[in-house]
């Protein structure tokens, strides 16, 4: 039985196969060696009654995660699996190999990201190309959920938002400027806060304060990320995982083509290619 694994900061799926065929999927709680330590892991896994029962029989896993990119993060998710997971070989990668193989396979082009985070890279049909792009929530992320969301807390803050879409805003969260602060700068994973508002974003997507901020971020992400690499690595495809990007995929491919750059796929969840990829491999 094999285990494949993606995992973003808010949530982790979860596929687990056996001779060629599903067992089962679900859904737990995001994966970050950067944000989660050993322990918190480990009780992560431990409460889940699904892998509780498939563990012995597990022998293969591959886990994807954000915040997996340095040797340091990787030893730590595959120590604990390794405990969890007694009779598993164990390989932990970047969200960004996860995201460049579920689309290209084993072919070359340049992968975006645009999900709870951002990011982008050149895959060469092996491995994705390292770059100083991957800054995570405070110094980068343009056009992430979790960008959207500071944005959209920034504009509440600062009485910039609209009056209507303020009034909606209010209705749905019970937030003041205290809470708001203070889970920003002292509660523990703010990155989660910032992206719980993607709901609220989607639902009002049509206002022209949150498409223009949508279309703000694009803009932002293909400038500092995409251009960059259509420039060193000419004529590649491009392709685009992530819920931002499937969400507003319209909006996304509009914006991106007004800067000469065609998206060939859009993916919202890498998983479902990810297993197909590794079946045929195992």
């Amino acid at each position: 039985m094999i285990a494949v694994v993606f995992s973003g900061s808010r949530f982790a799926d979860w596929r687990l196969a056996d001779k060629g065929k599903i067992v089962t999927g679900f859904r737990t709680m995001g994966i970050n060696p950067y944000l989660h330590d050993e322990r918190f892991i480990l009780q992560l896994l431990n409460k889940n009654n699904t892998l509780i029962n498939y563990a012995e029989q597990i022998k293969r896993i591959y886990f994807f995660g954000a915040g997996s990119s340095s040797r340091e993060r990787k030893d730590k998710i595959a120590a604990v699996f390794n405990q969890f997971f007694k009779h598993a070989r164990v390989s932990v990668d970047h969200d960004v190999n996860a995201s460049a193989r579920s689309t290209f396979g084993d072919e070359k082009g340049l992968i975006g990201i645009l999900g709870s985070g951002a990011n982008a890279a050149y895959f060469n049909g092996k491995k994705t190309a390292d770059n100083n792009f991957g800054l995570g929530y405070i110094l980068a992320d343009e056009g992430s959920a979790n960008w959207i969301g500071r944005m959209l807390l920034k504009s509440f803050l600062s009485e910039t938002m609209p009056e209507d879409l303020r009034e909606r805003f209010v209705a749905r969260y019970p937030l003041d400027r205290k809470i708001i602060l203070d889970k920003v700068y002292n509660q523990a994973n703010p990155a989660l806060f910032l992206t719980s508002f993607a709901d609220f974003v989607m639902e009002n997507h049509k206002h022209r304060f949150i498409k223009k901020l949508i279309h703000k971020g694009f803009k932002l992400y293909i400038e500092t990320y995409l251009l960059p690499l259509t420039k060193q690595y000419p004529g590649l495809p491009v392709n685009f995982t992530g819920s931002v990007a499937a969400g507003y995929e319209e909006w996304l491919r509009e914006i991106a083509g007004q800067y000469g750059i065609a998206i060939s796929t859009v993916v919202r969840e890498p998983i479902h290619n990810l297993l197909k990829y590794y079946l045929n491999k195992n």
